[in-house]
């Protein structure tokens, strides 16, 4: 009975780290981060109050950045806006979120998110209007679309274009690095072995589990017999 007892131990112990496995991917995947700010900020058509937010990158079909902000548990969203990828040479183990500072005491601008460890980030587009606006007063190139406001239309089909602090308007690819730099795929290419190799633990997991059914089936079969 004693071996009995230690065959279905190992089964019931492969069985919850196998669950245990889809809900870190899922994590990881939507870029859940909970981020506390000290005074307002302004994100692409809303002011949020100084607190604490959850920021989530939603399974949108299209082929689009968006991101949703949530309160502090996540309970209630509070807007949705669009963004584009901008990478980065030197990622950190760190939540990075960049502003643009304004004048006076008027809220600083959110300019990009990123998530611990990933060489992109998401950069904010805002509203034509305010990119024009920011893009002036802050001397950087803003991301906007051709409205004043969001809504599902304007996050899912109209274009983006990058403003520039002189007011023109050209292809975001132009002034915003959104693809890979060279540097950053040579980098994934030499890591490409390791990042493979980070799937030995599932494999490990299945043959675990494999080993414990057959040794149970062979128990079960003897005892009955």
């Amino acid at each position: 009975m004693k071996i009995v007892k230690t065959v279905f131990c190992l089964f019931a112990l492969t069985l919850f780290g196998a669950t245990l496995l889809p809900s870190a991917r899922a994590d990881a995947w939507d870029k859940k981060t909970v981020v506390s700010f000290s005074q307002a900020v302004e994100v692409p058509g809303k002011i949020l109050p100084a607190g604490t937010y959850t920021f989530k990158l939603l399974d949108s079909p299209s082929d689009r950045h968006i991101v949703q902000i949530f309160n502090a548990d996540g309970s209630q969203i509070i807007t949705t806006i669009l963004a584009i990828n901008d990478y980065r040479l030197k990622p950190t183990g760190q939540t990075v979120m960049k502003f643009s500072e304004r004048p006076g005491d008027s809220p600083e601008a959110l300019r990009a998110w990123f998530y611990p460890g990933d060489e992109f980030g998401q950069e904010f587009v805002y509203p034509k209007v305010r990119a024009i606006e920011l893009a002036q007063t802050t001397h950087y190139v803003v991301p906007a679309v051709a409205a004043d406001t969001y809504d599902d239309n304007v996050i899912k089909t109209v274009p983006i274009v990058a403003v520039t602090p002189d007011q023109k308007e050209v292809e975001v690819a132009q002034v915003i690095q959104t693809t890979p730099p060279a540097t950053v795929a040579a980098v994934k290419e030499t890591e490409e072995l390791p990042h493979t190799a980070s799937s030995m633990p599932l494999i490990a997991l299945l043959g675990g589990f494999s080993i414990s059914l057959a040794i149970g089936l062979k128990l079960f079969l003897k005892l009955a017999s």
